[in-house]
């Protein structure tokens, strides 16, 4: 990692029509300060992100597995470092300042030889590119930049050729199924953390069981407390059992007790089977599902940060309190509740409370510096660090690893297709 790295790197996620993961728009910025003005045109930029996913973070962790959308430029298109990138993770995004004409053709044609999948960015439907339209395998169209009332018919004609649709700056769940009813394959943006309406209902006897176990594993590992919350949820106690006797391989001892039970499981893969039973448990849900993923690398970026020797001497515990933040932040819109139910429910301390509900104190900055760099607003990041006393390459060694732990707990390593 560069000692003196002056730039973030952020990631869209991109869903299907079932609101499942398939992608990451790859966002790569300069650190705005006086001394961070390295890309003067975007060749530059598209150039750096390539040449930093290669040989700082890895492709393939960076994106846990799934395709990597990359901006292109002109000079970027007509080099040969695009041959550089792993070809079936790749969809290279021409930018709109690409001029579409036969030489541009060309070079789409020879990198469609190659196997890599291209995309057109914020295009406005032309008649004449239809030689285009047949070729690239994703139309991207501007929702905040394209007529409302034209996107219908915009649409029905680009539906008569092979290339899916993605719709972009999809922020709420009424506009993702708008999209979808008009035939859309594709969806970039924050709708699936923002629903609809966000009911009062309580949370179910198994959540916050699950929410209290990992509570006590991340703040005291108290197996008599860990004990007694199974022996009052026979449904999970049974989950337990038979978890135990699916990963136990060689002889096996009979069971005698719960506290037996979680020993022999240990407590580590007891944590990861509580913290994909949070998210997946409800079967609604799977490795695919993006608040999965959004947790996942939250709660771990956030442990990272907090472990740094810079952070006012944060220690171990701080750094598994702030885990656990990082994880309980989505669980509001998952179970379609309210955070403050959540922490009223819980009964979490005042430290996390506040950081959940008020983003106040260390965690709470933390928290809030995690969301900022889950939507790439880097404008943001550069004070939130500042006060943090994190620097850039820190946050960016610590993403990484984040990105890369990410499929340790989703249990996913292949890619999927788009």
């Amino acid at each position: 990692m560069e000692k003196n790295a002056r730039y973030f790197i952020g990631r869209q996620p991109i869903l299907n029509r079932e609101s499942e993961l398939v992608g990451f728009e790859l966002l790569f910025r300069a650190a705005a300060d006086h001394e961070s003005a390295l890309f003067d045109n975007q060749g530059h930029a598209a150039a750096s992100v390539i040449s930093t996913m290669l040989s700082t973070f890895g492709f393939k962790e960076l994106l846990g597995g799934k395709n990597g959308f990359i901006n292109i430029t002109t000079s970027i298109l007509e080099s040969e470092v695009l041959e550089l990138l792993p070809v079936e993770l790749s969809v290279l995004e021409l930018l709109e300042t690409i001029e579409l004409d036969n030489t541009t053709l060309m070079h789409c044609c020879a990198l469609k030889a190659l196997g890599f999948k291209i995309a057109l960015d914020d295009h406005r439907y032309d008649p004449r590119l239809f030689e285009f339209y047949n070729l690239v395998d994703i139309i991207k169209i501007d929702l905040l930049t394209t007529d409302s009332t034209e996107l219908p018919q915009i649409v029905a004609a680009l539906k008569q050729y092979p290339a899916k649709l993605l719709a972009e700056r999809v922020e709420t769940m009424e506009v993702f199924k708008s999209c979808r009813d008009l035939g859309f394959d594709l969806f970039q943006g924050y709708f699936f953390e923002r629903p609809a309406v966000i009911s009062h209902k309580r949370l179910g006897t198994s959540a916050i069981a699950l929410m209290k176990l990992l509570q006590q594993l991340h703040e005291e590992n108290d197996l008599d407390t860990i004990e007694s919350i199974f022996q009052e949820n026979p449904a999970l106690t049974y989950q337990l059992l038979r978890l135990v006797n699916s990963v136990m391989v060689g002889p096996r001892d009979k069971i005698k007790s719960i506290r037996h039970a979680i020993m022999l499981l240990g407590i580590m893969q007891l944590r990861r089977w509580i913290q994909l039973s949070l998210y997946v448990g409800n079967g609604d849900h799977d490795a695919d599902n993006p608040l999965l993923e959004m947790a996942a690398v939250r709660g771990r970026l956030m442990e990272e940060l907090a472990g740094l020797n810079t952070m006012q001497q944060r220690n171990a515990a701080s750094a598994e309190v702030a885990f656990l933040t990082g994880i309980l932040s989505l669980l509001d819109v998952l179970h379609e509740t309210t955070m403050e139910r959540i922490v009223e429910e819980l009964n979490l301390s005042e430290e996390l409370g506040n950081a959940l509900l008020k983003h106040e104190g260390t965690l709470g900055r933390l928290l809030l510096l995690v969301k900022k760099v889950e939507h790439s607003e880097f404008g943001e990041v550069q004070w939130l660090i500042d006060s943090l006393a994190i620097s850039r390459a820190q946050l960016l060694q610590a993403q990484c690893h984040a990105f890369d732990w990410r499929r340790s707990v989703t249990g996913k390593n292949n890619h999927s297709s788009s």
